[in-house]
């Protein structure tokens, strides 16, 4: 086992150190697919033909976001110190909620990390998590439950006054609206507010819906802003919606899933300053710290109101004062699982190997490539950019007068694909104003500035190709 562990090891190292050179994606072969469909084995293999089967049918079809031009959705690369961590974590193995040892003194340090990063007062109180969905249901049930004299927790939302109302933008990232639908709300209880020609939050809108919605005799109670938005990367007038929340009593949430660790880019400091001033913070770590799958981190300014909606401690977990139940205060108390991994290590080891510094240039490295990749779509009589750049996404599409709005889609829909299937590059798309864009997100460390030129010189190639037929 000991010779097999170096082996997977050396691969790994192997496999990011020639990275560049690799298709960034391959299909998956049907034999593959039927392998990877066999039922449970019945006897026992050799770990070593264990390990070529991985080799064989799992490694060679990974998704590919390590590589350089993975620039899909908003997928993080992972760095070797985390995926070291990782295999110590799992060493280690513990169940990181409870109880005197030195894994839950790591969580802890690691969440004061992350409430210094974002400037949140040392006294507020913090959560990992497996990323930005859990992060913000987490804040989420905190803001219900601590909603004025309701009393939520206890009596449920069928003994509340009236129905509670949540307020975000029709860009906000959908895990919003089901978590909104998970605690009991009701999707009809997300008000959708409309964005200006920026995607950001139109905030008179917002104003006027919460006036509407209290004439009703309904109740607001949280008001969501976007640090970096999934579709342009656009942020909401925090600021604003932070004044609006403090105005009419209302929680004030932001989800800065992708964007919040923008706050560390000094071109973005200032735009992201209300973060400090939010009630919660939901932001992945997985994202622009480049650690490996999965954690994330929700922020509770207010520490009493975070436990108060989620302690309880039943005859199994009682603490002591001395010895293996002694310790810290259980983090079962601010979230909703008793059974946690170690994940808080990878965080631990890469920020003491890298420093603040360095990802602060790391970010701003990101952002920098998408505004260069942006003056090189403006730039090229054949592209079309379709958004204004925001920290590190470009959305822009292939242009051509003879073609119409839908063999336009059709056009770029096979740029992408043929991207993808040539191993060249992966973007992801999306729709904007109706139109059928390539949306290319970038929070990689591995991507150079020559990776923008490669992305375009290829777009306008394989649209040539397309478009000549």
């Amino acid at each position: 086992m000991r010779a097999l562990g170096h082996q997977m090891i050396d691969d790994l190292f192997d496999y990011w150190q020639s990275i560049r050179e690799q298709k960034i994606w391959r299909p998956i072969p049907e034999e593959v697919k039927d392998f990877l469909n066999l039922p449970i084995p019945e006897n026992a293999q050799p770990a070593e033909e264990v390990y070529a089967d991985f080799k064989n049918y799992v490694f060679p079809y990974n998704k590919g976001n390590v590589h350089p031009r993975f620039f899909a959705w908003i997928q993080g690369t992972g760095t070797p110190m985390g995926v070291l961590a990782d295999l110590l974590a799992s060493g280690m193995n513990p169940n990181t909620t409870i109880g005197e040892h030195s894994a839950m003194y790591v969580d802890r340090q690691v969440v004061n990390w992350c409430k210094q990063l974002m400037n949140f007062p040392a006294e507020a109180s913090g959560i990992l998590v497996s990323g930005g969905s859990m992060a913000n249901i987490t804040a989420l049930t905190v803001a219900r439950n601590s909603f004025g004299e309701e009393k939520i927790r206890q009596r449920g939302l069928k003994a509340a006054s009236a129905q509670l109302v949540l307020y975000c933008s029709v860009e906000t990232h959908s895990c919003i609206q089901k978590a909104a639908e998970i605690i009991g709300l009701g999707s009809e209880a997300v008000r959708k507010i409309g964005v200006d020609d920026q995607f950001q939050m139109d905030v008179l809108e917002l104003e006027s819906q919460i006036q509407d919605d209290l004439n009703q005799g309904l109740l607001p109670f949280c008001v969501v802003g976007t640090s970096g938005t999934v579709n342009t990367g656009a942020i909401d007038p925090l600021e604003e919606l932070l004044a609006i929340s403090k105005k009419y009593g209302l929680w004030f949430h932001i989800d800065g899933a992708y964007g919040a660790l923008a706050k560390l880019d000094p071109a973005y400091s200032s735009r992201l300053k209300a973060i400090e001033s939010a009630d919660s913070l939901a932001f992945d770590l997985h994202k622009w710290l480049y650690v490996p799958y999965e954690v994330g981190c929700t922020l509770i300014r207010d520490a009493d109101k975070h436990r108060e909606a989620f302690a309880i401690t039943p005859n199994y977990l009682l603490q002591e004062s001395r010895g293996l139940s002694g310790g810290l205060d259980s983090i079962n108390n601010y979230g909703f699982e008793l059974s946690r991994g170690f994940k808080a290590l990878k965080i631990w080891m890469s920020l003491k190997e890298h420093g603040r510094e360095k990802y602060a240039n790391m970010i701003a490295q990101n952002n920098q490539q998408a505004a260069y990749l942006a003056s090189l779509v403006e730039g090229h009589p054949d592209l079309e950019l379709m958004a204004p750049v925001s920290m590190s996404i470009t959305c822009f599409r292939m242009i051509k007068p003879d073609l119409d709005e839908s063999q336009l889609k059709e056009l770029n829909r096979e740029i992408l694909l043929r991207l993808q299937e040539e191993g060249i590059a992966s973007p992801s798309s999306t729709i904007l104003n109706g139109k059928y864009t390539l949306r290319i997100a970038n929070v990689n460390q591995r991507t150079r500035m020559e990776d923008m030129d490669i992305l375009v010189r290829e777009v306008v190639r394989i649209g040539k190709e397309i478009h000549s037929f």
